[in-house]
């Protein structure tokens, strides 16, 4: 088993490995002092892993329960929150219990805010069993829900009490599940780690590299886990550093909102990384490396089963994009690479947002932003 320290003002850490579903009643018992456990989890994981993960809790002592909703990000709304509030009620949990969020971002993003909510805040737990949790939402404490004007406009910031990260589930991901995944772990390459950007490019993760190399595939979920780490404990609520995450994002959930979530998240920051390089390299003074880098990214986006083309015109793009959480006012802080390793956090109006939009999803020049 791995493990990587998250020294936020309330500590945690994140284990990865095999057979840990097994481990989570003991690795949570030393965490928690209550005796209940709600597990929140969805119509897909569920049936999997719920009872696994039931059973472990229960020997070390956990009375449980659990929540099952209907998978997708579709969801993702007010009304599921409010029924794993409603249960968590129902099954009379107090501030010494715990909330288990078993599955991928979408359930660790309500469970943890409901957790976060739920007589004012009570203890959670991140079991990701999606390559795209167990690299991102699972870390970093964020968590929200959507609402019909946008993707995540209503949560927190609640960190878990300890991430429990088991590798062998994603060997129950679909192709195009553990693809979608892979599009965090490009973009963690492309703003952190040159040496693993090339790695990805050697050893794409794919369905027979889990086959073949399991514990190569926990090394760089544990790299990704490092890299989110680093950047947010020099920024926990994401007022600054923090915004490097989003590298390709802005762009992405426009995509992902246009598609109407039938686009993944993790294929969907895919297209929004090479868009945004792709603008960045048009704009005067732009490094003469990045037209290359677009090109890179989205050939090692490729070798991991991702489309980095973005199938919608600008324009429908921006009708999305200007409901952006990370707007402020008539400007929105973007996320321009400058390199491999590299990148700069620029404030500019909605109006070179949209430029830029324009210029990634067309062969036309751009000369400022």
């Amino acid at each position: 088993m791995l493990t990587v320290d998250v020294p936020v003002e309330n500590p945690y850490r994140v284990h990865i490995g095999t057979r840990l579903l097994e481990r989570t009643g003991a690795l949570v018992r030393p965490l928690v002092g209550g005796g209940r456990a709600a597990i929140v989890t969805d119509s897909h994981v569920g049936p999997l892993y719920a009872q696994i993960v039931e059973q472990s809790l229960a020997d070390a002592g956990f009375a449980t329960s659990t929540f099952t909703f209907e998978a997708g990000e579709e969801r993702k709304t007010l009304d599921t929150y409010g029924a794993i509030l409603r249960h968590l009620a129902d099954h009379q949990l107090d501030r010494g219990d715990v909330v288990v969020a078993l599955g991928g971002g979408v359930t660790g993003d309500m469970a943890g805010f409901a957790a976060a909510t739920y007589l004012r805040g009570i203890a959670y737990i991140q079991v990701p069993t999606s390559l795209l949790a167990m690299v991102d939402s699972s870390v970093g404490g964020k968590c929200a829900v959507d609402l019909p004007q946008g993707k995540n406009l209503a949560g927190a910031f609640w960190q878990p009490r300890a991430v429990i990260a088991d590798v062998g589930c994603l060997g129950t991901l679909s192709p195009e599940q553990l693809s979608d995944g892979c599009g965090e772990v490009i973009k963690h390459a492309v703003i952190a780690d040159a040496a693993l950007l090339a790695a990805l490019e050697e050893h794409p993760i794919t369905v027979d590299a889990l086959a073949r190399d399991l514990p190569l595939v926990a090394a760089i979920v544990a790299r990704n886990v490092e890299i989110k780490r680093d950047v947010v404990i020099q920024d926990e609520r994401e007022a600054g550093v923090r915004k490097l995450l989003n590298f390709g994002h802005s762009i992405g959930h426009a995509i992902e909102a246009r598609s109407r979530f039938a686009l993944g998240h993790g294929t969907s920051v895919a297209m929004g990384m090479v868009a945004i390089t792709r603008a960045t390299a048009k704009v005067a003074d732009a490094p003469a490396n990045l037209r290359g880098l677009a090109e890179r990214i989205a050939t090692v986006c490729a070798a991991h089963g991702l489309e980095s083309a973005c199938p919608f015109a600008a324009e429908e793009l921006i009708e999305a994009a200007r409901h952006d959480k990370k707007r402020h006012g008539d400007a929105i802080d973007l996320v321009l690479p400058l390199g491999v390793a590299s990148c700069t956090i620029q404030t500019v109006t909605l109006d070179q947002f949209f430029d830029l939009i324009r210029a990634g999803l067309s062969d036309k020049e751009l000369t400022q932003a």
